[in-house]
């Protein structure tokens, strides 16, 4: 009886999204996105995103730039850590746990979903890999670290090794040059990890390696769960380092998917990822710094004073309160990575950061499914975003590539976390 019940809601959800109700407006990017009116109705949009093996093709970079693939097979690439001599560690899992499905269009909008979605399992590990001799390939790829739940968040200092698992923060040690981890991780702290509906765990480490933060999404679009599951979550954690003690630094940020310090400052930078079923064009997935004691909108409200109406009871007060993040990437492009630039990134790409765009899955026309730049000036973003490396959707609407997590390598590259082909893409500044 549930699988033709399923099978109704999915025919139904294929037969709407064919009519193609909705026309996508341009997206909206940077401090002062225009907030179109809501729209509510019985199914979002929803597009299938088919995916296709890259063959001989490979995401496109800008001129003066190339790409090339250090690492394939992986088991769901999540995010990446550049490590003090170059070796590269991957966090490799998918988590979240048997959330129920409350009404059809959660078990269509869960079809959908998986559809565009890798169907290798998670590796639950981190994967090493070694360029020795520094000509661009990781000719060593080993197992670091198993027997993780659901890694994703990934930092380093003062020889130690965080791993922000689905459920648990956890170091290792590690001496510089080791390809094994040498033990058993131990537990920092747990996490908030029952049901799950946001399972990916953000981390970002302070340079003195003394203070950790982790982003811990919502467990529902907007409390449809009721706010009793809510507790804990859509805040980021600050942690310390040494004891495990720890109190939200910021709430309200529906899923913060990545953090990053921003150098020179020390400012705590997100991307996060907003709410959905309120149109196309609604609500702008964001970057933004992030205030101590802030609170960014989650569940009352959206970009500010924006009030959403089905959270219930509404709270006049933290809507008051709420914080207008700093910059627009766009409704559903589903950012989950971050990462500042160096200098040796070159030209117009050496003062800003690296936003990886997962893609869309509820617009009739998709956005996101590339990694984008944001200009950076004084310290705040300054223009529109830039494209940085396209392709993984291609023009035929099918999907070759997925990205998560990028890293800025040192010594001058980008490192591309693709969990829909399982890759690892490195780009680099033609010498």
């Amino acid at each position: 009886m549930k699988h033709s019940y399923a099978l109704t809601a999915l025919s139904m959800a294929l037969l709407l999204s064919a009519c193609g109700g909705e026309k996508n407006t341009d997206e909206a990017h940077g401090p002062d996105p225009k907030m179109p009116e809501a729209q509510r109705g019985l199914l979002p949009s929803m597009k299938i995103a088919e995916p296709a093996a890259w063959g001989d093709q490979k995401p496109t970079v800008p001129e003066g730039y190339s790409i090339s693939a250090i690492a394939d097979d992986l088991r769901v690439p999540r995010q990446t850590l550049v490590l003090p001599n170059g070796d590269i560690l991957v966090a490799e899992g998918k988590g979240g746990a048997d959330a129920p499905k409350l009404k059809p269009k959660d078990v269509i909008a869960s079809y959908i979903k998986a559809q565009g979605n890798t169907k290798v399992k998670g590796g639950n590990r981190l994967t090493l890999l070694r360029d020795a001799d520094g000509d661009g390939k990781y000719e060593l790829k080993t197992v670091f670290a198993e027997g993780l739940n659901a890694p994703y968040g990934l930092a380093y200092a003062n020889g130690k090794l965080y791993v922000a698992n689905q459920d648990a923060l956890v170091r290792f040690d590690y001496v510089e040059g080791q390809t094994k981890a040498s033990g058993a991780p131990v537990t920092v702290t747990e996490l908030p990890s029952q049901i799950n509906h946001h399972w990916t765990k953000s981390l970002a480490i302070t340079p003195d390696g003394n203070t950790l933060y982790v982003g811990i999404g919502s467990n529902s679009n907007v409390t449809e769960r009721g706010m009793e599951v809510e507790l804990e979550r859509a805040r980021i954690w600050q942690i310390d380092a040494q004891t495990g003690a720890h109190k939200p630094y910021a709430t309200g940020t529906r899923n913060p998917t990545a953090l990053k310090i921003q150098p020179g400052t020390g400012k705590l930078w997100a991307v996060a990822n907003e709410r959905d079923e309120l149109g196309p064009d609604l609500v702008p997935d964001y970057l933004t710094s992030i205030r101590e004691g802030g609170f960014y909108g989650w569940p009352y409200s959206y970009w500010g004073q924006n009030v959403d109406p089905r959270a219930q009871p509404q709270d006049p007060a933290k809507v008051a309160a709420a914080i207008k993040p700093d910059y627009s990437l766009g409704s559903h492009v589903a950012a989950l990575g971050l990462d500042f630039s160096i200098p040796e990134m070159g030209g117009k790409f050496a003062d800003g950061v690296f936003v990886g765009e997962h893609g869309s899955w509820n617009r009739d026309n998709p956005v996101g499914y590339k990694v984008v730049f944001v200009p950076f000036s004084n310290g705040q973003p300054s223009g529109d975003p830039v494209d940085f490396a396209t392709g993984f959707q291609g023009k035929d609407g099918k999907t070759h590539g997925r990205p998560v997590g990028v890293t800025v390598d040192p010594r001058g590259a980008l490192i591309i976390a693709d969990d829909l082909s399982n890759t690892v893409w490195r780009v680099t500044r033609n010498r």
